[in-house]
């Protein structure tokens, strides 16, 4: 990826990577970068999720775009999906999301996509990148009566809801959930999607401050969830994360259903209905080995990328699958969106327990989780880039993945959205692979320590 971009936008604490400055100056270079096409208005759309600093940055990045002669449709704070998905129901040239997603506070983000609600492509990432970096001149700016307006459309939300409503046929009535919202973009859409489908809701982290964004709520933190549905004895929580573009549940049991069984669970259904196309489902490396082995034992074309939601969509988009994501529950129902869609996804999910009239608990017993580690190592981006040259590393590597053998795996990599390194180890023997992943997490953290 480029020196901006991640593998999920440009990411960064607010006002100290992630600046005023480099917003403006990113929202004139994406209005520079874009090309007509099939949109003969000059609009960009930009929402935000609940993070204090999704305001400063929603302006900056307006301004930017306004300055150099585009229009600017203002959609406050809206889940990521929904601004893929208004892109093309606007017919703008492009959508961008102020967020980071599933990350701290004071962390932000922007996420950029086309016309045609999927991310930019690398050409037009590295084209913004260079103008920004001033390799490329900036754009001329705009004056008198060529200065872009700010539209505001109190109606998005709606729409948004509708869209997500009409992914099902007939209603939700009849279930009872818990949602767990984050404290981020889902507050904003939750309870009256999931009640305008006829669900009895009971509301968690759904009142943000600016501060309380995924601090020990949401599907990073699943604790208060997984308390809540065993004390009230529901069969379901469904837990989002910031900008609502993730989804994990917890069953009746208080037992986390994560993005690969959710995944195992939905590849099943459209299989029987016939709407599994390519009868595949596209996972990642760090996809669960029992996932893997499910779909064998179902004979689904199981297909692994690099992580990234992006990744998994190109694929799908490449050879025309339908459902793929991750175990971190971005989940791509193709069919209905160009990303991940946590809302969407608990709809569909819903519709098959409502349907099928089996509990989650039930549902999940499709596929056996092995058991898996991840140790995070934090570090910087100088440590970053020495992970893939230094041949020390690489020993350590070698020899964690000698020790596991054929009964499991290590993987390493370094995080495309945080300053950390991500050791994971999954085999049979759970003790022993969780022993092998802080013994490489160690060796490696004392190795970057020189960088």
């Amino acid at each position: 990826m480029g020196r901006l971009f991640g593998t999920d936008g440009i990411r960064g604490v607010a006002n100290e990577k992630l600046t005023v400055e480099l917003a403006v100056s990113t929202g004139r270079a994406i209005a520079a970068s874009l090309k007509g096409g099939s949109r003969t208005k000059k609009m960009i759309l930009v929402g935000m999720d609940t993070r204090i600093s999704s305001d400063m940055l929603a302006n900056a990045i307006s301004a930017g775009i306004l300055s150099v002669g585009y229009d600017v449709i203002n959609l406050g704070v809206v889940p990521t999906p929904a601004v893929a998905y208004l892109v093309r129901k606007y017919k703008a040239r492009a959508g961008i999301m102020i967020s980071a997603s599933h990350n701290p506070y004071e962390f932000n983000g922007i996420k950029v996509f086309n016309s045609e609600g999927f991310k930019l492509a690398d050409a037009l990432e590295e084209n913004v990148e260079s103008i920004v970096l001033g390799e490329k001149p900036m754009p001329k700016c705009a004056t008198g009566a060529s200065i872009g307006k700010l539209i505001k459309k109190e109606s998005a939300l709606d729409e948004y809801i509708d869209f997500v409503c009409t992914s099902i046929d007939g209603d939700l009535s009849g279930l009872e959930v818990a949602f767990d919202c984050a404290n981020g973009s889902a507050s904003a859409t939750a309870r009256k999607l999931f009640e305008k489908l006829g669900v009895k809701c009971h509301m968690l982290s759904d009142e943000p401050d600016g501060v309380n964004i995924n601090t020990n709520c949401g599907s990073t933190h699943l604790e208060n969830l997984i308390a809540y549905v065993k004390k009230n004895h529901l069969s379901i929580g469904i837990a989002f994360d910031g900008d609502a573009d993730r989804v994990l549940c917890v069953d009746g049991r208080g037992e986390v259903v994560d993005g690969d069984m959710i995944m195992a669970i939905m590849a099943l259904d459209m299989k029987a209905r016939g709407t599994l196309r390519g009868n595949a489902v596209v996972g990642t490396i760090m996809s669960n080995f029992g996932f893997v082995k499910f779909c064998e034992q179902q004979n689904i074309r199981f297909e692994a990328t690099k992580v990234g939601d992006r990744y998994v969509l190109e694929e799908m988009i490449l050879d025309n699958y339908v459902l793929g994501g991750e175990q971190s529950g971005h989940i791509i129902f193709k069919d209905y969106a160009t990303t991940g869609d946590g809302q969407l996804s608990a709809v569909q999910l819903l519709s098959y327990i409502k349907r099928s009239g089996k509990t989650l608990n039930e549902l999940k017993q499709v596929m056996t989780k092995y058991p898996q580690f991840i140790v995070n190592i934090r570090t910087t981006d100088a440590a970053k880039l020495a992970f893939y040259t230094d041949d020390d590393i690489k020993a350590i590597l070698e020899d964690g993945e000698a020790k596991l053998g054929d009964s499991g795996r290590l993987v390493v990599r370094p995080s495309g959205t945080e300053p950390l390194i991500r050791v994971m180890t999954e085999g049979e023997d759970e003790a022993f692979t969780e022993a092998i992943a802080h013994q490489v997490a160690e060796l490696i953290e004392e190795k970057l320590k020189q960088y």
